[in-house]
């Protein structure tokens, strides 16, 4: 199943827009597994292994405080995989 958190809106002016999508706190979970990356990798091909969907790479970001406009994680860094992905993403549908 695709979860699409991303609507759209209309402005003032008759303009669509995106509306701010808010993501949750993530909070640790006996479930969570710890990587160290050994060569650059991406949090979106480390969601589609983990996850099983690639558009699930804010979950690892927003759990390793990672993101800020790229993809990217640097070699050598260690990673927390949140393990409990259903409830992190019904915490997104209430908030949003």
């Amino acid at each position: 199943m695709r979860y699409n958190f991303t609507e759209t809106e209309k402005r003032y002016d008759g303009k669509r827009v995106y509306k701010t999508t808010y993501y949750p706190p993530i909070p640790l979970d006996s479930s969570d597994e710890y990587i160290v990356v050994a060569d650059t990798e991406y949090l979106d091909s480390l969601a589609k292994k983990y996850y099983g969907d690639e558009s699930f790479w804010w979950v690892i970001a927003n759990a390793n405080g990672l993101g800020n406009g790229k993809l990217s994680i640097p070699p050598d860094k260690q990673i927390r995989i949140p393990g409990n992905l259903s409830r992190i993403l019904e915490n997104m549908k209430r908030i949003n």
